[in-house]
């Protein structure tokens, strides 16, 4: 008897219904995946075999999943035009031609619909089963199994598949959708009926997405498939065996995580990175003000050219001792690509990416792990296992007191417990990335040439021999590495263990205004931003930095607020203040674990701001854009690490020629002549000297009711910047006129760089006097300068922030 038949029959005999439209709604719908009662019925009836034959002549590949498109779900099965999957298509090779898979499950909505009817009742459905075992008057050969089994999947003679976002690689096969389906259906096929049933109904009791009506339509790898297809295959296998536990099926259970173990361990980090990564945190997080990266990323230029420089931009100046050496159209890479770069004509393992500060370099480490966690990217690499040099350092200062000595799968363990006793990793065929960021970060001693080889993960050494150990590729052998790193450190790993360096360049005009518009979803306030800051053409070549479009974003959208700003072009010196104020609270945050509420910053944090600026207006008095190691021994206090390294004012260039000296430079050009200006003001102010002119001021100038003159130092300056050619001082007058104004020296810079009170500045009014007469003066005998003190004039006295 056939089943659809009998279900017509229960269904008439409790509801009296006889319509032909409720009998056809009652029949059992095709599957995705696991229904045996196909189109091939349709054939079989019409003796056509020769259609049959062809239907079945070659095994289809595996279908893959798609991206989603159900909310929350993220998979997609991939459906052809018939009603049969390639999964299940491929599954019917295992029976004869006219055979009919009998599953025992074919009737579990009738089992539910009996399940507290009296014994009677019973017998009658047992009658039933019986009588469709023996129907003697069907024909075609009877193949009785508990569950059909599905054949391994054919796979493809293409390793380096590309997905529908244009990414080569593929799952591994013990990671993939088939091999899932398989391990699930496998792990229920030898239940009894009432096993079943409680299974179903505690998985759908547990998980609200799939319904009773829906786990009970159709056979075994019908249901097998509407999970898969709901819940998608990780969750709907761990939820899988967090049911087989709660119905005391622990020895299923266990089974199931063993042979799915690969996809369990691939899962797990997947939600770690998706957790540390789906949401950006920028600057100090506020509750509610969060972005999802996905929505505001916008990612940089990356070039394979090697370090270089620093951008070839400045106002006036066209020609600088270290310009950036400049990539070629060819020489550029997409952050996902980074590991489908090749070596020799074989595959990289160690990539090593740099940049200036404010490139980016930690929001790209989080969108390449997105993208994997999500499967957008890089499915090839079964792991993605995150160690940042930050945890090494606090494993080495913190956890490592009394045993200095640990392994690298213990650290891996430590870190990402869900990692325990995964022996994966050492495995021919497994490829894994570890990715190490913050190289700058760790401040350890590593000995390149005398550390041990370790040859295992399981050998305990001392994190900095790990370290070197990773970096050799003795450790971790099958591993491919991505370490990130500001210059100054990185250029201190020996390039034999290097086999690609890449460089961050940051945003062209085009990606400038589009991190912009993605930031806002006011588009008349994402228009009146992008309109905004090009007025000032210095922000626009400063805004190639990620970190400072970041800045620009922000002050801007909390600047609009305000009605009628943005009458006058913005001011350029409270950007380099900005820069300057965050870049110093991450090195305290990043280098020394200061939390947000301990950003004050101490004596040694000022001076080092004022030595960096003093070291930037002796470069201004030679007119250099670079220094070196022994110029930072002329100063006392200033160490090579703190103000190449955690500063992130400064970057190590490109020496000028192979195994010369390590050459320095500041993060923009016209850094430097701010520096220089920041300096001159902080003598000001702190201890009444001009050091444009007299060593002292006519007389002393105290914090508190007694005020600053600012006329003798702007004369000064003045006279300087005239006597000097033409871009040579121009640039420092406009950034000391800026810092003169009461918006920068008393609302950005009082409580972090100067005390926590009024720093009162007299003489303003002369000064803005003198700048006015030497406007007037220079339109009759120096054309050339009049535009720059204009703005040096409005930096000054424009008050609109």
């Amino acid at each position: 008897m056939d089943p659809n038949a009998e279900v017509e029959r229960i269904f008439r005999h409790e509801n009296g219904e006889n319509g032909e439209e409720e009998a056809e709604r009652w029949k059992r719908p095709p599957s995705s995946y696991g229904s045996m009662k196909s189109d091939i019925e349709g054939m079989e009836e019409g003796g056509d075999e020769k259609v049959a034959q062809e239907a079945f002549a070659v095994p289809l590949p595996v279908g893959l999943p798609g991206s989603s498109t159900r909310g929350g779900t993220g998979l997609q099965m991939n459906r052809p035009a018939s009603p049969e999957t390639h999964y299940t298509m491929t599954t019917q090779q295992t029976r004869a031609p006219g055979a009919v898979f009998d599953t025992k499950s074919a009737d579990l909505a009738d089992f539910l619909e009996h399940y507290d009817d009296e014994e009677a009742e019973k017998d009658e459905d047992d009658n039933h089963y019986k009588d469709y075992e023996d129907d003697e008057d069907d024909e075609d050969e009877m193949l009785e199994t508990n569950s059909p089994e599905p054949p391994e999947p054919v796979e493809p003679e293409d390793t380096m598949q590309v997905d529908e976002n244009s990414q080569p690689g593929r799952l591994h096969p013990e990671q993939d959708l088939p091999h899932i389906f398989k391990s699930i259906q496998s792990s229920l096929t030898g239940f009894k009926e009432e096993e079943l049933f409680t299974f179903m109904m505690d998985f759908c009791q547990w998980e609200l997405k799939v319904t009773r009506q829906q786990m009970m339509e159709g056979d075994l790898l019908d249901s097998v498939d509407k999970m898969l297809e709901i819940l998608g295959q990780d969750r709907a296998l761990l939820h899988t065996i967090r049911t087989l536990e709660n119905i005391n099926k622990k020895e299923e259970a266990d089974e199931l995580k063993n042979t799915c173990r690969r996809a369990l361990i691939r899962h797990h980090l997947q939600q770690n990175l998706i957790g540390k990564y789906q949401i950006i945190r920028e600057g100090v997080v506020r509750a509610g003000r969060q972005n999802l990266l996905n929505n505001i990323y916008v990612e940089p230029l990356i070039t394979i050219c090697g370090p270089g420089g620093v951008a070839p931009s400045h106002e006036f100046l066209r020609r600088f001792s270290s310009p950036l050496q400049v990539p070629s159209a060819d020489a550029s890479v997409g952050l996902n690509d980074l590991f489908r770069l090749r070596k020799d004509g074989k595959p990289v393992r160690t990539v090593v990416t740099t940049g200036i500060p404010g490139t980016g370099m930690s929001v790209s480490v989080g969108k390449f792990s997105l993208d994997w966690a999500e499967r957008l990217a890089n499915k090839d690499l079964q792991f993605v296992i995150k160690l940042s040099f930050r945890t090494f350092r606090l494993l080495r200062n913190n956890e490592l007191r009394l045993s200095q000595e640990i392994s690298i799968m213990e650290v891996i363990e430590y870190y990402h417990p869900e990692c325990k006793d995964m022996k994966h990793l050492e495995e021919e065929d497994c490829k894994f990335l570890i990715i190490m960021d913050s190289f700058d970060c760790y401040q350890g001693s590593l000995d390149w040439q005398n550390a041990p080889v370790i040859n295992d993960n399981y050998t305990k050494a001392h994190p900095d021999v790990l370290i070197v150990n990773i970096i050799r590729g003795t450790v971790l052998r099958g591993a491919r590495v991505w370490m990130l790193g500001r210059r100054a450190a990185v250029s201190q790993i020996p390039s034999q263990y290097i086999d690609v360096v890449t460089e961050i360049q940051g945003f062209s005009d085009e990606k400038k205004d589009k991190f912009l518009q993605m930031r806002f979803r006011d588009a008349e306030l994402s228009s009146k931003i992008v309109a905004h800051y090009k007025r000032l053409p210095p922000l626009i070549r400063l805004a190639q930095q990620p970190f400072v479009c970041w800045i620009v974003a922000t002050v801007f959208e909390r600047c609009y607020r305000y009605l009628r700003y943005g009458e006058h072009p913005p001011r350029l010196t409270p950007f380099y203040v900005h820069i300057t104020v965050v870049q110093t609270n991450r090195k305290l945050q990043f280098y020394y674990g200061k939390l947000d509420n301990e950003l004050k910053w101490s004596t040694e944090d000022k001076n080092l701001i004022t030595e960096i600026g003093k070291m930037a207006f002796k470069m201004l008095e030679k007119n250099t854009s670079t220094f070196f190691e022994e110029d930072m021994k002329e100063l006392a206090g200033l160490k090579l690490t703190e103000v190449t390294v955690f500063s992130g004012l400064t970057t190590e260039l490109a020496p000028a020629a192979p195994g010369g000296r390590r050459t320095f430079g500041f993060i923009h050009h016209n850094f430097k002549e701010f520096m220089a200006a920041l300096y001159v003001f902080t003598m000001f102010c702190t201890k009444s000297k001009n050091v444009l002119g007299s060593p002292l001021l006519p007389k002393p100038f105290l914090f508190g009711d007694q005020c600053k003159s600012a006329g003798s130092l702007l004369q000064s300056a003045v006279t300087r910047t005239l006597a000097a050619p033409p871009g040579h001082y121009d640039m420092f007058l406009r950034f000391l006129c800026g810092l003169l104004s009461p918006h920068c020296h008393n609302n950005l810079l009082c409580g972090n760089l100067y005390p926590q009170k009024n720093l009162k500045v007299g003489g303003l009014d002369e000064a803005r006097r003198l700048l006015e007469r030497t406007i007037r003066t220079a339109e009759e005998n120096n054309r050339d300068r009049v535009e720059n003190l204009k703005e040096c004039l409005r930096e000054m006295t424009q008050e609109d922030e």
